[in-house]
């Protein structure tokens, strides 16, 4: 199964998340520089930052493979109370790493009434696997995904087109902050972090991702936050 990628354009997925019943008091962002003094102008409290990153063709199975096996030999220390989602549908990363966002943050978050509210609850006390398989059956999450792909400025590619981007979010639980991404079995503990300082510290696992390859320069920095 494949879904026509999401755009990653700031206002896109604010409308996307506005649909699926987030308030308006948040919004999606865009993040121009993981620079101090301009980490400083974005509006506050940021409940999570998402990164858009190349996975280059050639690289992309050796690496894979050996992050998964990294993580695969390491046991999970995330709380039960975080929600992680396996990513079955190719070119949903985009999504899951809103969703990642959102139901990661639903103690400040009010949901509105509504599909993805109800998704949530019911997807609660399942697996990460069972989670992402519900995914692939909920019309109404993918109805509003591919009715938010057609919107971006740019025209959008073909469902079975490979796109070699790839979405992560990272949020704060539990005094950690957490990588979630929909490709690895479980989410990645990168130290102490707090809602205030959640910005800065998931700026630092940015800026180690992209030194992965200095000469590599399409990187795309966001971040759920309060409306300005």
């Amino acid at each position: 199964m494949a879904w026509v990628p999401l755009e990653s354009n700031s206002e896109v997925m604010t409308k996307f998340l506005y649909k699926l019943g987030v308030p308006k008091k948040w919004a999606i962002v865009d993040v121009y520089s993981f620079d101090s003094d301009l980490l400083a102008i974005i509006p506050r409290p940021v409940l999570a930052v998402m990164l858009l990153y190349p996975v280059p063709a050639k690289t992309e199975k050796t690496e894979e493979g050996k992050e998964e096996e990294e993580v695969k030999d390491s046991k999970s220390d995330a709380p039960d109370s975080i929600y992680h989602m396996k990513q079955c549908i190719s070119n949903a990363c985009g999504t899951i790493a809103l969703l990642h966002s959102v139901a990661n943050n639903l103690d400040v978050i009010q949901l509105e009434d509504g599909f993805l509210k109800t998704f949530l609850e019911q997807t609660k006390g399942l697996s990460y696997a069972e989670r992402g398989e519900r995914l692939e059956n909920a019309q109404e999450i993918i109805d509003t995904h591919m009715e938010s792909a057609q919107e971006g400025q740019t025209e959008a590619p073909t469902e079975d087109m490979e796109v070699y981007h790839h979405f992560v979010a990272f949020v704060h639980k539990d005094g950690s902050l957490y990588e979630l991404d929909g490709r690895k079995p479980i989410p990645i503990n990168h130290g102490p972090t707090t809602p205030e300082t959640l910005l800065d510290d998931a700026a630092r696992v940015c800026k180690e991702y992209m030194e992965r390859d200095p000469t590599e320069v399409r990187f795309t920095a966001i971040a759920l936050t309060a409306s300005e």
